[in-house]
């Protein structure tokens, strides 16, 4: 899966981000500066960077994290050898928001794919796991400053038109990776506080076939014990639970919170039938 991530990030930049001179961030955005103005083949230059990157690097990463870092860096060499050699194309007619979209969804798919499955393709990682180590910054702020520097380099060769369209890319690329990451599995995390719990805990047994868990909780100014429930269901089920909500307690406490993935019965695999469900309850 690593393998196949880095296909998919090849293959965009090959066919959509060098050919409509879009920019990159990261250690794959140096590569693409080093191409136009040394014309240094990308697939050579990740090689040349990284190699050094992970030796520095290397006590900071553990075992089974270097091994992933080496094999997704000559993953990602390989294919960017292949892809400049075979001659397929992407024709978007010079369409620079239609190449953006592509080029972040194709970056986004590759990469999502090798964070998903414990890989990296070197490069900004390394750097920000050693800083993360030995300074106690945060990755994020790292990988997002090494980020903004490639791209502001990038434009010795970029006009400001090709870097917004970039930017798009950009944007496009981290909702794909996160959808990646979170899996198709993702729903809403509803808490409800009521004095009615039972019986709208009946109703979403009855009509949306979802099992619930109670919290016992404490109001903090009337000191009364409290009965809350929570269930994690479906995005297209939530007009439901509020009609059930609406008619049994409208003045019922509710939180909604995005549940990025859900693992589990009636998820993950399948759901039990409603009347299942409420038998296994009444007993």
């Amino acid at each position: 899966m690593i393998a196949l991530g880095c296909c998919f990030y090849a293959f965009g930049l090959a066919t959509v981000n060098i050919t409509n001179h879009l920019a990159e961030g990261g250690i794959t955005g140096v590569t693409l500066i080093l191409r136009y103005w040394f014309h240094i083949d990308p697939a050579y230059s990740t090689i040349a960077i990284n190699v050094p990157l992970i030796l520095i690097g290397y006590r900071f990463l553990g075992k089974r994290s270097l091994v992933y870092t080496i094999y997704g860096t000559i993953m990602l060499s390989l294919f960017l050898w292949i892809w400049q050699r075979v001659p397929i194309q992407i024709n978007v007619n010079d369409d620079l928001f239609l190449a953006g979209i592509l080029a972040g969804a194709f970056g986004g798919l590759g990469s999502g794919l090798v964070y998903r499955f414990g890989g990296t393709t070197g490069g900004t990682d390394v750097v920000a796991r050693i800083f993360e180590k030995t300074r106690g910054i945060q990755m994020g702020k790292t990988i997002l400053a090494l980020d903004i520097a490639v791209l502001v380099i990038s434009l010795s060769y970029l006009d400001l038109r090709h870097m917004m369209y970039t930017l798009l890319s950009s944007y496009v690329f981290s909702k794909i990776v996160n959808f990646t990451l979170e899996g198709s599995y993702s729903g809403l995390g509803i808490l409800i506080i009521s004095d009615q719990y039972q019986i709208i805990t009946n109703e979403i047994w009855d009509k949306l076939g979802r099992g619930v868990s109670y919290i016992n909780g404490e109001g903090s100014y009337s000191r009364q014990n409290k009965k809350m429930i929570y269930v994690v269901i479906n995005r297209n089920e939530l007009h439901q639970l509020k009609e059930i909500l609406q008619n049994q307690d409208s003045n019922a406490f509710v939180s909604i919170s995005s549940v990025n993935e859900v693992l589990g019965q009636g998820f993950s695999f399948n759901r039990q039938k409603k009347n299942k469900i409420t038998n296994i309850f009444n007993k």
